[in-house]
């Protein structure tokens, strides 16, 4: 298992053990979590031994959650030591599936649910050789990397002499990565050429002249320097150049060698995960992986293909309704291209985010019971990975309250940034999506640590498009422009289905695959092919959005039908999130419970 954080931050949830605000969920909630039963020891046992596990193995996550051990250290990414760990995660599920899961309580069975699919999740990585591609346009150590000094935020002395080992450590991590991708070419394991086509760009950027101007000095928190006196900064300052000179660039720019003389030239030129090796088998793993459901590739596209029809509908009375001359097609293409769409500064589409999130924190109490208290800020994308990243992204707060939640925004390439999917984009990356849940997730009492580190895509991702539609019910979207970004929002997570399995499982080609968005939503021409080789390189993570919730919906339909006028909303969204990130079959399982709650008051 490896809980390292990654490019997308979003795959990863800092720890904080912090108390629940108003309250607990309700009262089964409650005497739940004050309930033990007979295999409760047994199963807290191992939570604890792969926990200890996962703290020594991976010094990252012990910075995150505030564990003294390895701070001078990165992760032994060598192809021996991942080997010694996908062992140690076999023992450690055959130790979990010794253990009867109807003895546990009803918070430890969360607790086993979560680490079963968690250990199997890494089994099946190493055995679909995965290992051997660690990165692609958009994530990998390469990329994650400058973020060290906001990671680690230095603060002391200790802290500081920590950091400069860490950035010391950077040419064996390089080169335990580079051997792991030199395996993957000899097996056949490499990504497709078309998406690593800038990849030696982001390593170059990252080779500068001077250390001063290197991310990894720049990304020091400016207020760290206040602490010490100038001399001593100086001396911090000299360490830190020195260590990002003779490790750190030499090397990005023995990565962006490799890249360019053995990786670039051995790269694939298919696209589909079909066409790796037991490539057909991997695709139908990513898929049950990534939606926690047992479901097909096949199901998955036909249930996307029905989903953009329904939300083509949707779009089609928009455009009546606004007395647009045209067509649907026509429509769209105005959208695409009229510059009074988009924000003219970074500074207006910045304010405009702002403004849209502070009225939502205003609402937020008419759609839930208990709120986070982690804060959240608003930040621009990188400039060395914003031409190859999409619109927005989510990075979660640190656990010792140091950081906020932050909301990284792209402002790259303006005209591809529409100013009518600001409201859905922001309620998804922000409140009531990614930062509400995943905040309140850092802040539950009763799971394990390991089950609050919980990132299951369905559910995160399922939750946040989810938060898009709850806009409606707290005021957002009465303009008919912003209500059809919403729209073509969801239409993108709905195409995603039908691109991620039709690249991966059908066969389809990438222009296939552009045509198909280009003609199913309102993206720009940009975000499109950023969109399909994001796919490309990430086999059926695509497919999380959707599946998670049309799920949730479904569920909150469902509950509505049963109670009627007992239905309460906020104590519905309480429950959905009171457990953190979860299968989606466990938040079913959940809900229904929690139905039957609500029958019996």
């Amino acid at each position: 298992m490896n809980f390292q954080c990654r490019a997308n931050p979003i795959l990863v949830l800092l720890i904080a053990v912090m108390t629940l605000q108003n309250g607990v969920a309700n009262s089964a909630e409650s005497s739940a979590a004050a309930n033990t039963s007979p295999g409760d020891a047994a199963i807290n046992q191992l939570l604890d031994r792969v926990w200890d596990f996962q703290l020594t193995e991976f010094p990252m996550l012990a910075t995150d959650v505030g564990d003294p051990r390895g701070q001078d250290q990165l992760a032994d990414q060598s192809l021996q030591a991942i080997e010694r760990r996908v062992a140690k995660t076999r023992a450690f599920l055959e130790d979990l599936q010794a253990i009867e899961l109807e003895s546990l309580s009803s918070l430890r069975q969360i607790d086993y649910a979560i680490l079963q699919q968690s250990l199997e999740a890494d089994i099946a990585d190493y055995e679909f050789q995965t290992h051997l591609m660690p990165i692609n346009n958009r994530e990998g150590f390469h990329i994650s990397f400058p973020e060290l000094p906001r990671v680690m935020n230095p603060r002391t002395r200790e802290d500081f002499a920590n950091y400069v080992s860490r950035l010391k450590a950077f040419s064996e991590y390089t080169d335990q990565h580079i051997t792991r991708m030199r395996k993957g070419i000899e097996s056949g394991m490499t990504q497709p050429a078309i998406i690593l086509r800038d990849s030696v760009d982001q390593v170059m950027a990252h080779v500068v002249d001077d250390p001063s101007k290197s991310l990894l000095m720049t990304n020091i928190n400016e207020e760290a320097k206040d602490r010490f006196d100038a001399e001593t900064w100086s001396q911090i300052t000299a360490e830190i150049a020195a260590a990002i000179q003779s490790s750190v660039i030499p090397s990005y720019q023995r990565l962006a060698t490799f890249l360019k003389d053995e990786y670039l030239p051995a790269c694939r030129g298919t696209i589909g995960a079909s066409s790796l090796p037991n490539g057909r088998a991997f695709y139908r793993n990513r898929t049950h992986h990534f939606t926690t459901l047992d479901i097909s590739p096949e199901e998955v596209h036909e249930i996307g293909r029905r989903e953009n029809k329904r939300i083509r509908q949707e779009m089609e009375a928009i455009r009546e309704q606004l007395d647009f001359a045209g067509d649907l097609p026509r429509f769209i293409q105005h959208l695409r291209t009229d510059p009074k769409f988009y924000p003219k500064t970074a500074e207006e589409l910045l304010q405009r985010v702002a403004l849209v999130l502070k009225r939502a924190d205003g609402r937020l109490p008419e759609l839930f019971g208990r709120l986070p208290r982690i804060p959240y800020g608003i930040r621009e994308v990188p400039d060395y990975v914003a031409p190859q990243t999409s619109s927005a992204y989510y990075w979660p707060p640190a656990t010792d309250g140091s950081r906020g939640g932050y909301y990284y925004i792209n402002t790259y390439n303006l005209s591809s940034r529409p100013l009518y999917q600001i409201e859905s984009l922001s309620l998804h990356e922000a409140v009531p999506g990614h930062h509400l849940q995943l905040a309140l997730q850092a802040e539950l009492e009763g799971l394990h640590p390991l089950s609050r580190l919980s990132n299951f895509t369905a559910f995160i991702e399922g939750w946040a498009l989810y938060s898009e539609r709850l806009g409606k019910e707290i005021g957002f979207y009465k303009d008919p422009y912003q209500d059809f970004g919403r729209l073509s929002m969801e239409a993108w997570r709905a195409s995603r289905l039908v691109v991620d399995t039709g690249i991966h499982f059908l066969g389809w080609s990438r222009q296939q695959a552009i045509e198909y968005m280009r003609d199913n939503t309102a993206l720009s021409e940009h975000n499109i092919v950023a969109e399909v080789d994001r796919y490309i390189g990430w086999p059926g993570q695509a497919l999380g959005y959707k599946m998670g919730e049309l799920t949730i919906s479904r569920l909150r339909a469902e509950s509505e039908a049963e109670l009627g006028d007992a239905f309460d909303l906020r104590s519905f969204h309480d429950r959905v999130l009171s457990a953190g990130s979860i299968p989606l079959p466990l938040l079913e399982k959940r809900i229904i419970q929690w139905r039957a709650e609500q029958t019996e008051q």
